[in-house]
């Protein structure tokens, strides 16, 4: 005959949320964090037997667990690689639970909040860094285009032929994308080779020489 029951046990999975408001970071930031954990009994006795409230428990180790790992993270550390910070929590939470007959599945930050005028600080520093990042690959674009002028600037010396087809090959791209009239001096188009300005004149949609 029975003639009560010392408590009823869900052994299903369940979930419960907890937080940690104003905790202070390793290095000295305060934030709010949102966490959820995931847990179900796996030992109905121990659960009903070795402590008088496991739901209550569990929502305050969760709790003592999340400000403990905070206190030993870099900001940087915990918005960065959550998944660390979850794995972390679920290894210490569930040591601690694991002797009421309760297994942690699983933990999962939802968020972290930062004061605003932190998140301001961040934002400026983070479009600093892509500022000078971008000064940093258009100084070596520049770098490289220099090394390559320099280059040309050989070879042009070397053969005046390529100069005088690399003048003509401009001023033919010039007039053929914009249409334009180009006045040049007749000394210049005789250095170019008059033969060769007369048959890129004769491409072009106006070319003259004037004195």
């Amino acid at each position: 005959m029975l003639d009560s029951v010392a408590a009823v046990i869900d052994e299903r999975i369940q979930t419960t949320a907890f937080n940690a408001e104003q905790a202070l970071t390793r290095d000295t930031v305060p934030v709010n964090v949102d966490a959820i954990i995931f847990w179900h009994i796996h030992d109905a006795r121990k659960a009903a037997l070795e402590i008088t409230n496991y739901r209550e428990a569990i929502d305050r180790v969760a709790q003592t667990s999340l400000r403990e790992m905070i206190g030993s993270s870099m900001l940087s550390a915990l918005l960065s690689d959550r998944k660390a910070a979850d794995d972390h929590l679920r290894e210490v939470i569930g040591q601690k639970t694991a002797d009421w007959g309760v297994t942690v599945r699983s933990v999962e930050i939802r968020d972290v909040a930062i004061p605003v005028a932190l998140q301001d600080a961040m934002s400026r520093q983070a479009q600093a860094e892509r500022e000078k990042q971008a000064r940093v690959i258009l100084g070596s674009a520049e770098a490289e285009i220099a090394g390559k002028f320099v280059e040309a600037a050989k070879i042009y010396a070397d053969h005046r032929a390529a100069l005088q087809l690399r003048a003509m090959n401009i001023i033919y791209e010039t007039t053929k994308e914009r249409g334009t009239t180009i006045l040049m001096p007749t000394s210049m188009v005789d250095s170019m080779n008059p033969a060769a300005a007369l048959s890129l004149a004769g491409q072009a949609p106006a070319l003259k020489s004037v004195a």
